[in-house]
C-alpha cells in the first residue's frame, strides 16, 4: 500500500489506531520517498535563510538541553551529532576536539557549503552510523529519532558508537503523528525501552511544544507538565561502563 492507497482507506480504520497504521504504511515506503521529502525541506530552510544556512540558535538550544552554561565541559572531546542536518548544527562547540555531523543525506548536503562549518560530516545508513565502537564523547541528538525508519537498530548504533562512560544528550518529539519525513511516533515508554535502558539518567525533563520560533520555551518558563499533545523529551545521560 502506498499513501495515496491509505488516504482512500484510512476512514475505515478506527481513529485510535491510524496513527500506527500510517506510520507502518509510510517505513514501508522506499526509503528515498523520505529523503525526497526531507531534501526538499531544506532547500527551502536554504532559500529562506538566503542561500546560506543560519545555525546561531543550536548553541542556546544545545547548552539547554545539556544545562551547561558554555561549551567548557566538551573540551578535548569527540562530539558527535545525530541527525545533523546541514545547517552547522555544531559549529558552536569550539573547545571539542572534534566535530561529528552524522546523517543519512551528508551526500547531498555538499550543495549547502557545508565544508565551512569546520565540521566533519559522515553518512549513516538507515541500519549504521559509520564510526568504530566506542569513539564519541558526547553524542547529541535533537529531533531527529523519530525521523529514522528502524528506531531499534539506530538506537543500537548510537549506544554502540559512544564510549564507555560517554555522555548522551537528547532531544525527543513526542507524540506526534508520523509523516513522511517523520514516521515514528515516539512516547516515553519507547524512548526508555529503545535507547536510554542502556543508560544512567542524568537528568530528564518534558515540556509541551511552544509556539512558533519559541518551541522550547515551556523548558524555562516553568509551565506545569503536559497532559497531553505533542511534547519535547530533554534528556542528558551516561553510558554504564
Amino acid at each position: 500500500m502506498n499513501m495515496a492507497g491509505f488516504r482512500k482507506l484510512q476512514h475505515l480504520v478506527p481513529p485510535f489506531f491510524r496513527p500506527v497504521v500510517k506510520s507502518l504504511v509510510i517505513r514501508m515506503l522506499p526509503p528515498t520517498v523520505k529523503y525526497e521529502h526531507e531534501l526538499a525541506f531544506w532547500k527551502y530552510e536554504w532559500e529562506q535563510d538566503g542561500r546560506c544556512f543560519k545555525n546561531d540558535y543550536y548553541k542556546g538550544t544545545m547548552l539547554g538541553m545539556a544545562q551547561e552554561e558554555d561549551d567548557g565541559f566538551l573540551a578535548g572531546k569527540i562530539v558527535a551529532d545525530f541527525g545533523c542536518g546541514p545547517r552547522g548544527s555544531l559549529v558552536w562547540a569550539k573547545n571539542a576536539r572534534l566535530r561529528i555531523g552524522i546523517d543519512v543525506l551528508t551526500e547531498v548536503y555538499s550543495r549547502f557549503e557545508i565544508r565551512t562549518h569546520d565540521m566533519v560530516y559522515v553518512e549513516s545508513s538507515e541500519k549504521q552510523i559509520p564510526l568504530p565502537s566506542g569513539y564519541v564523547d558526547v553524542m547529541f541528538t535533537l529531533n531527529a529519532m523519530d525521523h529514522v525508519v528502524d528506531l531499534d537498530a539506530m538506537c543500537a548504533e548510537i549506544r554502540r558508537v559512544i564510549v564507555p562512560g560517554g555522555t548522551l544528550i537528547g532531544s525527543f518529539n513526542l507524540d506526534e503523528e508520523p509523516t513522511l519525513c517523520e514516521p515514528q511516533t515516539l512516547t516515553e515508554a519507547q524512548v526508555k525501552e529503545s535507547l536510554l535502558k542502556h543508560f544512567d539518567i542524568v537528568s530528564y525533563r518534558t515540556a509541551p511544544k511552544g509556539p512558533k520560533g519559541a518551541a522550547y520555551s515551556h523548558f524555562t518558563d516553568n509551565s506545569p507538565p503536559p497532559t497531553s499533545g505533542e511534547r519535547f523529551l530533554w534528556v542528558r545521560a551516561t553510558k554504564r561502563v
